[in-house]
């Protein structure tokens, strides 16, 4: 009897972390918008820092992942490159990376942006999406398309 409460525990010790390892808890567009609740009027509050770096976190992913995609992309292609082009391509990432990764992600943040002005955008879209809906979009749905909407790319 002993044995079997013991070998329970210890399977049930060893279960328990392997369940949080698989999920991250998605933050909603609701959680979101109550974070950004205070941006611009007291943003440098705990609130309104997690509102700013949530998103400025969003877009530095964005653009780090999809540079990275489109690299890998490139590399398997059939295109023949010679020892230099690879060289450059993969030891010295550059602005034009950025640029045209940024057309995959379908927003570009070219001409430098003020980060408030982004967020501000952000908000406002959050706001309006909140009004819309009851909104248990995950917030990354809601600024991906806001960052869309306020900051297309365009042909040049």
């Amino acid at each position: 009897m002993k044995k079997n409460r013991f070998l329970l525990l210890a399977i049930t010790s060893i279960l328990i972390p392997i369940q949080g390892a698989n999920a991250v808890e998605v933050l909603s567009a609701q959680e979101l918008a109550l974070h950004c609740a205070a941006f611009p009027d007291d943003s440098e509050s705990t609130d309104g820092q997690y509102c700013i770096r949530y998103i400025q976190g969003f877009i530095d992913g964005a653009i780090a992942t999809d540079v990275r995609v489109m690299e890998n992309i490139e590399a398997e292609s059939d295109r023949e490159e010679t020892i230099a082009e690879r060289s450059m391509r993969t030891r010295l990432p550059s602005r034009l990376n950025s640029q045209r990764a940024a057309n995959y992600a379908e927003f570009c943040l070219g001409d430098p942006v003020p980060l408030e002005e982004v967020v501000a955008n952000v908000v406002r879209d959050l706001d309006r999406d909140l009004m819309v809906e009851s909104s248990s979009h995950p917030a990354r749905d809601v600024v991906y398309q806001s960052l869309r909407n306020n900051y297309a790319c365009t042909e040049s």
